[in-house]
């Protein structure tokens, strides 16, 4: 299986690819869209600022290439907002797969959020054979708002979208390649998918 780990300036990329090399796949770096398109699954990854991120895939074309993918594709963390239509972060404008926007958690809550939390209301075989309420690894002061797309909820002041899934897109707010045996589960889900 060829997985292609998109990288583009804006990512924890190393313990993303040691994560896949634990489940036994040596994953691609690469944001050659030859490469990512030829990918049978793809890993979109983000740490950092949604604004400045956004400028490196519109640099580097991705912003157009990413919409056209027909494999599977993973957005994590800053990845997943990406995916959304827009998000208060630098006031940017999304890739706009999934139909939602992402928002600032309020000052009557620790920001960012830091640490293990509960992800709850699972939608899709991305979950298969994870409980309710199973703690994740999450860092982030921006979240998803729910929508048709949301599944998976999570509380942190508000109930927002920890997962989002719009066809073949998939997205998780929490780092599932830092979250101990459940978020490898869902790494190998993605794979199984």
């Amino acid at each position: 299986m060829k997985l292609v780990i998109i990288n583009y300036g804006a990512g924890n990329i190393k313990s993303i690819q040691f994560a896949f090399k634990r489940l036994g796949i040596d994953a691609v770096l690469s944001n050659d869209p030859e490469e990512i398109r030829s990918a049978d699954k793809i890993i979109f990854p983000g740490v950092g600022e949604a604004s400045t991120a956004m400028q490196m895939l519109r640099e580097s074309g991705l912003d157009t290439l990413i919409p056209t993918l027909k494999q599977p594709v993973l957005g994590i963390c800053l990845g997943m907002q990406l995916l959304c239509r827009y998000t208060e972060e630098g006031d940017t404008k999304g890739i706009g797969i999934f139909d939602t926007d992402v928002k600032r958690f309020s000052n009557d809550v620790k920001v960012p959020q830091m640490g293990w939390n509960v992800i709850k209301d699972l939608k899709s075989d991305l979950f298969k054979g994870i409980k309710e309420n199973e703690y994740m690894y999450l860092v982030h002061s921006y979240y998803a708002e729910h929508c048709d797309q949301t599944i998976a909820k999570t509380d942190y002041g508000i109930n927002y979208a920890s997962a989002l899934q719009h066809d073949n897109f998939y997205g998780v707010q929490f780092h599932p390649e830092k979250s101990g045996i459940e978020g490898q589960k869902v790494l190998k889900n993605f794979l199984a998918l």
